[in-house]
């Protein structure tokens, strides 16, 4: 194998496929970076079996081969590579691969790429194809609200629906739930799957172009994939029934608030200093005569109080809710005003941004003495 490519393009290929590299595993393998040189072409791959990613770039190839290096060592190597161009070839004398750049060269060893377990393409049968702006901002909107506890896998992965026109995105944990939606093409047949949050968040921090491009999305039984541009991601999907989550939105609300977003985000997160090292992180709110109270008791530390002017139409109403399932919204929310609806202190709330009807943030209050 010997080819040469950009250290630009090689770096970032890299730390594209360097999300999927096992750090926790027996199969030693596993912890590499899959590269195949051939026909003007590099590919690197990385794979944890729960999630696996390739990444192609351009390079002139002058022998076709495969290596799999160390992925911990190879990214940091590339990473601190002094020059432009690099040239990487098998080393005759071992079982190394050398690595120039510049002044520099390095060995690595090789491990043997053929026990590497390569991605496999899946076939297109069951596919539709979205924008990334779209799928982007899906994930962004949602998956913050998804569950970290492995207890109940099925609440660790974003819902995924469409059907005709309409795309949804939903995360919750069962105290709080996310559902953003939009509008794409016509998709051929409905779909509806549950994909780990793992993989959708590092799924939304390669989609990062400012100019709208396609992504393909095809699955087939337990495992979906993402392809655009030069990148490939597969992953396999969470098994099991998601509640409907239709039945946790409230079909209407006594009481409506309109508030400036930044201000409220800044007044809840000065606030939430004293409730943070509580049990519950519980800061309480007061609706009432066009503006919010918000206050927060901490025996160990201290107490807050704010006042933010508002808008409200009707009923008072006194309730509290974790901290940080308010500022997690509170940071996801682009417009400047927004709408908080409620009914009373034991029932759900709801946060939404003024301007956007596709999205619906639901929060459940806490119990309190």
């Amino acid at each position: 194998m010997k080819f040469t490519c950009t250290k630009a393009s090689l770096q970032q290929a890299v730390q594209t496929v360097q999300k999927a590299v096992a750090t926790k595993t027996p199969l030693s393998i596993l912890t590499g970076i899959y590269l195949s040189a051939s026909d003007s072409q590099l590919e690197l791959q990385a794979t944890d079996y729960e999630i696996g990613i390739s990444c192609s770039i351009a390079a002139e190839v002058s022998e076709p081969g495969k290596a799999v290096l160390s992925g911990r060592y190879f990214q940091e190597l590339v990473r601190r590579l002094p020059g432009e161009t690099v040239e990487i070839s098998t080393n005759g004398e071992d079982t190394t691969i050398r690595i120039s750049c510049a002044a520099s060269q390095f060995n690595l060893l090789n491990l043997p790429y053929e026990e590497f377990p390569t991605i496999q393409k899946m076939a297109l049968d069951h596919s539709l194809i979205l924008k990334d702006n779209i799928l982007r901002e899906l994930i962004k909107k949602t998956v913050f609200a998804c569950a970290t506890d492995e207890s109940r896998p099925i609440f660790t992965g974003g819902l995924l629906e469409a059907e005709n026109t309409q795309i949804k995105m939903v995360g919750t944990n069962t105290h709080r739930l996310a559902l953003k939606q939009d509008t794409i093409e016509e998709v051929p047949q409905p779909v509806k799957m549950i994909i780990p949050a793992k993989i959708l968040n590092e799924l939304g921090r390669v989609l990062t172009t400012d100019i709208p491009q396609d992504v393909s999305v095809c699955w087939q039984k337990n495992q979906v994939a993402f392809s655009f541009d030069n990148v490939y991601i597969s992953s396999r999907l969470i098994e099991g029934q998601f509640p409907d989550y239709n039945r946790v939105i409230p079909p209407g609300f006594q009481t409506r608030v309109q508030i400036q977003s930044q201000e409220f985000l800044d007044a809840v997160e000065r606030v939430s200093l004293m409730a943070r090292d509580s049990d519950y992180n519980v800061i309480k709110f007061h609706f009432a005569d066009n503006q919010v109270q918000i206050t927060s008791n901490n025996p160990d530390i201290g107490k807050a109080c704010e006042i933010v002017s508002a808008v409200i139409e009707g009923d008072p109403v006194d309730i509290a809710f974790n901290a940080k399932y308010v500022t997690d919204i509170l940071k996801n929310i682009d417009s400047e005003s927004l709408i908080f609806a409620l009914n009373n202190s034991l029932s759900p709330a709801s946060i939404k941004p003024i301007d956007d009807e596709n999205y619906t943030y639901i929060i459940t209050p806490v119990r309190t003495a």
